[in-house]
């Protein structure tokens, strides 16, 4: 590697290092070429690459760009290594990681930085069991919705409940239905008949037999 492709790399490190929201450093002894491609597909969906650092070279990077929060990843920089670089999901990258180790029985994690923290081996553990951030988004939009929902509820049914209330009381003939203007009680029509004929008096000395 010449002057230009060291440098080259060291800027690359540095901006990989200068843009993670967390970085892994890992153990890769025993990996093929294979195995890393398949690894990287499985990190590209959680927004994170993976590539094997040089430990010279990296150090001046890290020299460069300081991990976030000025957390030295020097000390990880021992055997062969590999940084992953999260921009994405770190819960989704690192159960990438934990499944690839599980399944080949390869990758052991030497520590890492998130959000400005070192993170240690069961700091990494406990990240490989939480949910993807798409879930977690999920569950957060139901906690969210729901207090609203039971509002809505709340007002339907109280609602409900008045206009039962007022249609029992138009029943009872105690205010007047909806849009209908009261109106004086007018007498049936047989009985304004039967007091017309009985106000006839029959004339003196007839008799009614």
């Amino acid at each position: 590697m010449n002057r230009e492709q060291k440098a080259a790399f060291i800027d690359d490190v540095a901006g990989r290092v200068a843009e993670s929201e967390a970085i892994f450093a890992i153990d890769y002894r025993g990996v093929t070429v294979s195995q890393v491609a398949e690894l990287r597909g499985k990190l590209g969906e959680a927004g994170a690459s993976f590539h094997v650092v040089k430990n010279t070279l990296t150090s001046l990077a890290l020299d460069k760009a300081a991990a976030p929060g000025g957390v030295d990843l020097k000390e990880f920089l021992s055997g062969p290594t590999a940084f992953t670089y999260v921009k994405g999901d770190i819960a989704m990258a690192a159960k990438a990681i934990a499944d690839f180790k599980q399944e080949y029985e390869l990758l052991e994690f030497k520590g890492g930085v998130m959000e400005g923290q070192v993170i240690s081996t069961e700091q990494f553990q406990a990240l490989t069991k939480l949910p993807s951030r798409d879930v977690l988004n999920g569950q957060l939009v139901g906690m969210l919705a729901s207090p609203i929902i039971g509002v809505v509820r709340g007002l339907n049914g109280l609602i409900g409940g008045l206009a039962i209330q007022l249609g029992a009381i138009a029943e009872q003939g105690l205010v007047p239905a909806s849009g209908a203007a009261p109106v004086a009680e007018e007498a049936p029509v047989e009985a304004a008949e039967e007091e017309s004929s009985s106000s006839a008096e029959t004339p003196a000395g007839e008799d009614s037999s």
